[in-house]
């Protein structure tokens, strides 16, 4: 069945929309390279949140499973498809942590190399303050300055892929990101401005 949303305008105005009606309609090569398009995205963005490189693959895995699942049932909605695709994704974090099998999953890679350099305990304690300053100054953000800010240095996503998450066009992302860094200048206590 076909959505008059997706197929408005035509496809062939829009190569991406092209390739995902043609996955909606079975095509596995389409859908195999919205995979390769997004992969990327996707695996940046559960890693950010998961932390471990096998879980975020996984999860990644599961992301690509569960919207080739559901792919006869996407509808276009002025968003890119890597929009969706996080969604999803989000969602199979969310459950993940949910289910309480994060305590039990740690591999020895991470017990052996710790993921930071072994630091003092005042330098501990100066990051913690000032990872609170920071992110507290970050809830006071409008909520697409919040999510900007989150997508490029918290998830480490690239103007454009933040761009394809938020349904904006790059040029959108840069102006955003720049009056949101501006405003956490602002909200910065003065002895975290100046270092």
């Amino acid at each position: 069945m076909s959505s008059p949303a997706l197929d408005a305008p035509s496809p062939a105005h829009d190569p991406l929309k092209a390739l995902v009606l043609r996955a909606r309609d079975g095509d596995a090569e389409a859908f195999g390279a919205l995979y390769r398009r997004y992969r990327g995205l996707v695996y940046r963005y559960v890693h950010q949140r998961v932390g471990s490189h096998p879980l975020a693959e996984d999860l990644t895995s599961e992301t690509f499973l569960r919207a080739l699942r559901r792919i006869r049932d996407f509808t276009w909605q002025g968003k890119d498809f890597g929009a969706w695709l996080v969604t999803i994704a989000r969602n199979l974090v969310a459950d993940h942590f949910k289910s309480g099998r994060h305590r039990l999953e740690v591999t020895t890679a991470e017990l052996v190399e710790p993921a930071r350099r072994q630091e003092g305990p005042e330098g501990v304690v100066l990051g913690a303050m000032t990872d609170a300053a920071v992110l507290a100054a970050v809830r006071l953000l409008g909520p697409q300055q919040q999510q900007c800010v989150r997508l490029r240095f918290l998830h480490g996503l690239s103007v454009a892929e933040t761009a394809d998450v938020m349904g904006k066009r790059a040029g959108a992302i840069k102006a955003l990101q720049y009056r949101a860094v501006r405003s956490l200048a602002r909200l910065l206590p003065d002895d975290l401005r100046r270092r």
